[in-house]
């Protein structure tokens, strides 16, 4: 395929948001494409797209993701450019996409995952164990939220949107006394001066498909998908195909706190799951392993099992 590879005079053009941790996973992306295929930084062109969810006022007014437009908020324009031909690709992080592709595009290509863990960020603190009753959180995860109501229902919990830089003044602002990061953000923007401890799964589960980059392309664009080939992980796959098959046959949306989290051993997978009310008042939760290949269908039924568990009650806040 070298005579229709991109180049510096015709390059490969690559879409995303503009915020720092977005342009530090596009430029991963175009590192990895460069050197799989022998390429000069030069033959990739990063187009920065602004979306909804970059809208400044939006991301003041501290509102919840579901209130503002859901996952589409981060997704939508980029989308739009990727159909019309504007870009080539799209480099998503994949805990803000959707479940379902627009029609014509196809997500099958992943980046190794990086760590999965939440980050609990607070200056002098090493967990939510030493918050005193009645601190203030700060987060705009319904996730986390629920989570962190669920183990400490003596916090409040505030809305705290931005990026890393946004949220670290709202935190030293007083804002609020702690909040929390995904511990792979701060990897991949190397913020290692980030006061965030590691939060193991086993006391909060992460959201699905966090740590994962994801990119996004046409369906009929043979060129790219035989260079995304080149750089795509399986074994992120492998884990993100049966994440996503929970969340999907659970609630694609923003409106429900759900955390999952798919890890290989050998040919062994082991799925975890948690629902909770948005109020943290109560949590489901299930863990169980299948053959690496029967991922998805796990996913599937675990999902079911949890519905059926938590009854029609569970999701009245819904109404």
């Amino acid at each position: 395929m070298t005579a229709s590879l991109p180049s510096p005079a015709s390059p490969l053009k690559i879409g995303t948001r503009g915020s720092p941790l977005a342009l530090a996973q596009a430029h991963e992306t175009r590192d990895r494409l460069a050197a799989a295929f022998d390429l000069p930084a030069e033959a990739f062109e990063v187009v920065v797209i602004r979306t909804t969810g970059d809208d400044a006022a939006l991301i003041a007014k501290d509102r919840p993701l579901k209130d503002l437009g859901g996952k589409g908020l981060f997704t939508k324009e980029i989308e739009e450019q990727l159909s019309s031909g504007g870009i080539d690709i799209a480099v998503h992080s994949m805990k803000d996409m959707p479940v379902a592709q627009p029609g014509g595009l196809v997500l099958d290509c992943y980046l190794p995952r990086e760590d999965v863990r939440d980050g609990f960020v607070s200056p002098g603190l090493s967990g939510w164990a030493e918050l005193p009753q009645g601190a203030v959180a700060g987060t705009s995860s319904l996730r986390r939220r629920a989570q962190l109501l669920n183990r400490r229902p003596d916090l409040k919990v505030v809305e705290f949107r931005g990026n890393v830089q946004t949220r670290l003044k709202k935190l030293a602002d007083g804002v609020a006394d702690c909040t929390f990061l995904a511990m792979a953000g701060l990897n991949r923007l190397g913020r290692s001066d980030v006061p965030a401890t590691p939060v193991e799964p086993e006391a909060m589960l992460p959201a699905v498909a966090q740590g994962a980059i994801g990119i996004e392309r046409r369906g009929s664009d043979s060129r790219v998908a035989d260079m995304l080939a080149a750089i795509h992980d399986a074994v992120t796959a492998q884990r993100l195909v049966a994440e996503r098959a929970f969340l999907a046959a659970l609630d694609g949306s923003c409106e429900t706190p759900i955390a999952g989290l798919a890890e290989l051993d050998g040919s062994t997978l082991r799925l975890r799951g948690e629902v909770l009310r948005p109020d943290g008042s109560e949590a489901i939760s299930d863990d169980a392993t299948c053959a690496v290949e029967d991922g998805a269908k796990l996913g599937h039924e675990m999902a079911l099992k949890l519905l059926q568990q938590a009854g029609p009650n569970f999701f009245d806040w819904r109404g």
